[in-house]
């Protein structure tokens, strides 16, 4: 087979295998896996082509720097160097304020500084004995902090807790098991007048399985954290003022993966169930002279999808696919309900060394729909306890959403080099046009860019869900040293960010667009990190339901999140991260936000496997209904590592 083909099929089969109109995490999962796919790809031909013509050597003397890159990309940062095509993608943003780890035993271990996000050396198992090969980082901690919590506007006064926590942070990475974790409990105790106690649990995880290696494996990602909240529906990860409007969120999902070949038919599949959970909203998320947002309380999702591929050059001088999915979501509120099925049949036409046109034609029907809220004597909707709609499950369902007919996409993909890529596509989905896009550029193995263009359907638990199985096995967890909360997006050169599916908590089902770019940097003792996006949300809601005053109405998120990490010397460090929120809502008057927060966290290693730190951390929300609140936030702790 000609090594064009070879070449340029590698990569396409890559992203033409992520969801067609697909979500932002599986875009940036397909740049991650086609960047390294590519690399593998191109080695292989530099073995059965070494003794060609000068030109070929220069080639394969390029494609062999690429795979070092790659190989060089996972030692710098924790990620596989190599990862099955489709597999997943690094989640993580700033870096862990409870910093690198630091000192003497650290270093003798052989154990990356940063390579837990704890505080000192894990436990390490070497399962091939030697220092270089360690598959499992296990780190383990307890801790203690005093923290201070103080209103600077529009009141002022003080709070003070006492926290003890216990977590543990950690990663595999066998042949036939990936995965990365990190779970924290905390126990809050107030201790000044009108500071409440709380349990709090907070964590994100993912991790793979094989079944039969090289074929099937299983699939499994978690999140849990606790975020603030507001009327509107709209949510604020990393913002630490009014405890009352916090709310926590959990999701779990998983199922089982399928990658294999029949002959020359790559065969491509997976099943998966997701389930999300929000815990009732504290009494600070209502706004005054407004009902509460319908804010979301539990769901479930099904993701089930199939394909099957030939390349081009082994049977046709072009590629030829087919696939199709099914998605269905149920949310408690209302039950609401979205299904889509869709068919689609694709060809590939390699064009060059760097450029493919693919295009691509099928069937879909999506159809969402709800019931009606239970209604009072008056035709006022009736409340539960908590706030919550009363779902009428005696009257009919109400269809909010319905298509169906021919679906077409059409894209080209470009891809210059190992380090640089391009997908860009236009298409009919939903009813209407769309389009979707990626572009990933990793000049070093040190810094990466990554810019995705989404377009989907789902509710708030199916968008988390689908964010979440997206991540990679191998990645780093980022906490606020303040709070403890996860950050809500990744420190990876892969890229990778939840801030879009955090956006807002309203239970209604979404139409959603959007953009995310993330850009990763490491200078030695030096690394930073931003990510940004705009995520539009278009609610839609069936006529004759309470929920109708929604239906066409826009909610508009733009968020910034950055960090930076400064390795001081080998027992010190210093961190900083900032969070950034513009939420425009149709559906209030009055009830745009901005806010911004900013913590920076200064550790130092007191004695082997113990750490003391100190953070200050600044927040503001900036409302259009109500007065800005400003406060402010100190720490103080130590942490044991075991």
């Amino acid at each position: 087979m000609p090594r064009l083909y070879r070449h340029t099929t590698a990569l396409a089969a890559v992203l033409a295998g992520s969801a067609w109109m697909t979500s932002p995490a599986a875009l940036a999962q397909s740049a991650a896996n086609a960047r390294l796919s590519y690399a593998a790809v191109a080695t292989a031909d530099v073995a059965a082509t070494s003794d060609n013509s000068a030109a070929t050597s220069a080639q394969s003397s390029g494609a062999q720097s690429a795979n070092a890159d790659a190989a060089g990309q996972g030692a710098a940062t924790g990620v596989a160097a190599v990862t099955e095509p489709g597999v997943n993608m690094p989640v993580v943003s700033a870096s862990d304020v409870h910093a690198p780890a630091m000192g003497d035993e650290a270093d003798q271990a052989g154990v990356p500084a940063d390579a837990t996000g704890g505080q000192d050396g894990p436990l390490v198992h070497d399962s091939s004995g030697g220092p270089d090969n360690r598959h499992l980082h296990i780190s383990p901690y307890i801790e203690a902090q005093q923290v201070a919590d103080s209103e600077l506007s529009p009141h002022s006064g003080t709070l003070t807790y006492t926290v003890l926590a216990a977590g543990v942070d950690g990663s595999v990475d066998e042949r036939n098991a990936q995965g990365s974790l990190s779970l924290r409990y905390e126990r809050q105790i107030g201790e000044s007048d009108g500071a409440g106690s709380a349990n709090l649990v907070s964590g994100v995880g993912r991790g793979s399985v094989a079944l039969i290696p090289d074929a099937l494996r299983l699939d499994a990602a978690g999140y849990a954290n606790r975020t603030y909240v507001l009327g509107t529906g709209a949510a604020l990860p990393n913002i630490n003022t009014n405890s009352d409007a916090l709310t926590q969120v959990y999701s779990v999902i998983g199922g089982p993966t399928l990658s294999t070949s029949a002959g020359n038919v790559k065969l491509d599949g997976h099943y998966h169930v997701g389930y999300t959970y929000v815990g009732e909203p504290g009494d600070g998320t209502v706004t005054p002279g407004q009902l509460p947002a319908n804010i979301a309380e539990h769901s479930t999702m099904q993701d089930a999808g199939g394909r099957a591929a030939l390349k081009p050059g082994d049977v046709l001088p072009v590629g030829l696919a087919v696939e199709g999915g099914y998605y269905q979501e149920n949310v408690s509120v209302l039950a609401q309900r979205i299904r889509d099925a869709h068919v689609r049949g694709e060809v590939t036409i390699p064009v060059n060394n760097n450029v493919e046109l693919v295009g691509g034609l099928g069937y879909e029907n999506v159809q969402v729909s709800s019931r009606n809220a239970v209604l009072d004597a008056d035709g006022n909707p009736v409340l539960s306890a908590s706030g919550a709609l009363k779902t009428d499950y005696s009257g009919p369902r109400y269809i909010a959403f319905d298509t169906s007919g021919l679906i077409w996409d059409a894209g080209v993909l470009w891809r210059p080099s190992p380090r640089t890529s391009l997908e860009a596509h236009v298409g009919r989905r939903y009813g209407d046009i769309g389009g979707y896009g990626l572009f990933t550029w990793h000049p070093t193995t040190r810094q990466a860019l990554n810019v995705a263009v989404y377009n989907n359907m789902s509710g708030f638990g199916g968008d988390l869900d689908s964010s979440l199985i997206n991540l990679s096995d191998q990645f780093q967890a980022v906490r606020n040293g303040l709070t403890g909360s996860v950050s809500p997006c990744v420190n990876s050169l892969a890229g990778g960010c939840l801030a879009g599916a955090l956006g807002s908590l309203r239970s209604t089902i979404f139409r959603s667009r959007g953009v995310i770019a993330s850009y990763n940097r490491e200078l030695g003792r030096i690394q930073l990190g931003i990510g940004a996006g705009y995520d539009r949300r278009e609610y839609l809601a069936a006529p004759g339901t309470v929920l109708a005053i929604e239906n066409g109405e826009v909610d508009q998120n733009y968020w910034v999140t950055g960090f930076v990490t400064y390795e001081i010397d080998r027992r010190s460090s210093l961190s900083g991260t900032l969070d950034a929120y513009w939420f425009r809502t149709g559906l209030a008057l009055n009830s745009d936000l901005n806010a911004v927060g900013a913590t920076a966290v200064y550790q130092r290693k007191i004695v082997r496997n113990l750490t003391a730190s100190a953070a200050l951390g600044i927040d503001s929300i900036n409302t259009q209904a109500l007065h800005d609140v400003w406060s402010a936030s100190g720490e103080l702790g130590v942490r044991y590592t075991f």
